[in-house]
């Protein structure tokens, strides 16, 4: 029996574990717990998922193929390898993680004049009171008699109501069980937690003594990439501590189609709960750590998620979100106990999801409406959140209008030959000068390049199509006088960063191919804010603002976004960072059970906009495959930089050679 199990160790992370001999490369690794990059969950399609078999063999089945030079070297795809002897397996720079540090990064570039300011906010917010949905009430009450013999829960109940005006009160179960001990260890001087689930108040906990001046909520964006959280004091209303991490269920598929696939599998939802449940409590440990706090001070949670990312959290089935009429199971959840999730902080912690709209506009996007102030103004405002899918939603206070399109993918690397998300090196920020072609690049962290990440791409579309690098099709020009472009195995391609430069020791480069799955990604974004336009009657000069939310447009260059076609050609000062719309929504909803309420109602008032069905959308998209546009007309501003890019260039190279002669 012992033939058949083999000892595989991976490096540099120096983690080996013991697996059935034919077990796959890739599932061995997620076992051991080390991550391997899969954008396709394993489908053998992206690539990225290489690694080095520096000793063992390894049989393959087919799937991306690798280069003669990658197969020398001992490079496979893990997802399609299964393990035949004892291996020591090498995980390349490019195909790891990256460490969480640069998920605090700081944009590469100022923002300031863009981002919204706290006199900002103040204007957009309603006016709301520090009232969280969870209430601590501190009770002293009479010890039973013969002559007042209520039960213990009607006791508390009366007191309640007495006090607070906390009129028909159930008590959790939990709570009943541990009711006739604590108040008679307390010496009947007890503290009692209630939840307003909105439908009713519910007491939750009882703690002894005085506890009321110890209360927190935790407020969470579940993203598809990255989750992140807050520790919020609930009698100041500030946070107290900050936690991020990337989304456990990475390993299972990069974007929401493939975990959707992979929860079909037999075990697979439950994995995947249990992966994103994993990442929360790691968080909040972390958070916990950071301050000191007891777990007993948490009453509640706060999570904002898309809704596919929100069903594998609450461990529903979201199949029928893929697929035509797209259904989700819910779009509003009730209160529910953390610890049902596994979520054990303490005893009678429940979490609130923000709800959704449809399949693919969910309560992230819901959070992120809330935190704008759209809602709650007369000017006409285009939201976009560009993440791992783009959502956007057109209107204002008195109407609203949402869609969603497939786009994050590309711009997080899916589809990209050296795309990556934004690690220690990854080229986030690209300058090309306009005479040699020689490009200037700024990583992540400032070390060796590996890839590239979606605000460097944008960056990098941008001034190849600036400097003539990139046609109005998206094809690089293979006759320019630069060892920088040249024919490869992927058509014409262009070198942002030679072999002997790089991490990873190959030339970085980009291709036709992966320029081609960028502009159908700017594309589909562009397309939908037509649509929307179209379908209300209004044209782009009639938007009062445009807000960018989500972390990927945290970093994006406004004006590289617009040469590219990916934001329309407008006045840049309309337009505004929001920031993490989905993490500022938890926050104002777990200090504010009336911003929940608020929330529900811009749910309900949100109407969604099917692009998938929409006649008119397969034609907005194909005018958008054009760098900016197929109506360059409606690009005046990136057309006139175009032609004084090239007059500065066609001069510089003038000048260049007269001064050989």
């Amino acid at each position: 029996m012992e033939n058949d199990m083999c000892r595989v160790c991976f490096h540099p992370e120096e983690r080996c574990i013991e697996v059935a001999r034919g077990e796959n490369l890739l599932r061995a690794a997620m076992k051991a717990d080390v991550h391997i990059n899969a954008s396709c969950g394993g489908e053998g399609s992206c690539g990225k998922c290489r690694v080095i078999v520096e000793k063992g063999d390894v049989k393959q089945k087919l799937g991306v193929k690798l280069s003669e030079e990658e197969v020398k070297q001992g490079y496979v795809l893990a997802c399609c390898s299964s393990i035949e002897s004892d291996l020591e397996v090498r995980v390349p720079i490019e195909t790891q993680i990256g460490d969480k540090s640069a998920l605090t990064r700081r944009p590469p570039i100022p923002l300031k004049g863009y981002t919204l300011s706290a006199e900002d906010w103040a204007k957009r917010l309603p006016q709301w009171e520090l009232n969280p949905p969870t209430t601590k009430r501190h009770l002293i009450m009479e010890k039973p008699t013969l002559e007042d013999n209520l039960s213990d829960a009607e006791r508390i109940k009366r007191d309640l109501a007495r006090l607070s005006g906390m009129n028909d009160l159930v008590i959790d179960y939990p709570m009943l069980q541990a009711l006739p001990g604590m108040i008679r260890a307390s010496s009947f001087d007890v503290t009692v937690t209630v939840l307003d689930r909105g439908s009713d108040l519910r007491a939750v906990r009882i703690e002894k003594g005085d506890t009321t001046l110890r209360q927190a909520a935790i407020a969470i964006d579940l993203g598809t990439t990255t989750i992140a959280t807050q520790l919020i004091d609930l009698q100041t209303g500030k946070v107290i501590a900050e936690a991020a991490d990337y989304n456990g269920q990475i390993p299972y598929g990069e974007d929401v189609i493939s975990r959707i696939i992979y929860s079909t599998r037999a075990t697979g939802l439950a994995k995947l709960q249990s992966a994103v449940v994993n990442t929360i409590w790691n968080l909040i440990q972390e958070m916990v750590e950071k301050t000191n706090i007891e777990f007993c001070s948490i009453t509640h949670l706060c999570i904002s998620g898309n809704t596919t990312m929100t069903h594998l959290l609450l461990g529903l089935d979201p199949r029928y979100i893929r697929v035509d009429p797209y259904i989700p199971v819910a779009q509003y959840f009730p209160w529910i106990k953390a610890s049902s999730l596994g979520i054990r902080i303490a005893s009678g912690v429940y979490l609130h999801c923000t709800p959704g709209v449809a399949s693919y506009v969910g309560g992230d996007i819901v959070a992120g409406v809330l935190a704008s102030g759209m809602f709650n103004s007369e000017k006409m405002t285009l939201y976009i959140d560009i993440g791992t899918n783009g959502e956007m939603v057109l209107g204002n206070k008195d109407w609203m209008l949402a869609c969603s399109c497939s786009a994050g993918p590309a711009f997080e690397g899916a589809g990209v030959k050296h795309g990556m998300r934004a690690t220690r090196g990854a080229i986030e920020q690209v300058r090309i000068n306009e005479a040699t072609l020689e490009p200037m690049i700024i990583t992540v962290g400032s070390k060796h390049a590996v890839g590239i990440c979606g605000s460097g791409l944008i960056d990098l579309l941008a001034e190849m199509f600036l400097t003539g690098i990139l046609d109005e099709r998206g094809k690089v020009n293979v006759d320019l006088d630069t060892p920088r472009v040249r024919e490869g195995n992927n058509g014409g391609e262009y070198v942002i960063a030679w072999a002997e430069e790089t991490g990873t020791h190959r030339d970085i480069v980009i291709t036709d191919v992966d320029v081609d799955n960028l502009m159908r990604a700017k594309a589909a974004v562009f397309a939908g804010i037509n649509i929307m336009m179209e379908e209300v009657g209004m044209t782009l000069d009639m938007l009062d603002e445009i807000l960018i939310a989500g972390a990927f447009g945290r970093y994006l260059e406004i004006d590289k976004a617009i040469i590219i076609g990916l934001l329309p050609d407008v006045d840049t000062e309309k337009i505004k960072f929001v920031g993490n719309g989905s993490l500022l929504g938890s926050y104002l909803m777990a200090l504010s059970g009336n911003l929940i309420k608020e929330a529900e109602r811009i749910a309900r008032m949100m109407t969604y906009l099917e692009l998938s069905t929409n006649a008119k959308f397969m034609d907005q998209y194909v005018s958008a495959l054009f760098l900016p546009h197929t109506h360059s007309k409606n690009f005046p501003t990136v057309m006139r930089r175009l032609e004084e890019a090239r007059e500065r260039a066609r001069t510089a190279r003038g000048e260049a050679g007269g001064s050989d002669n």
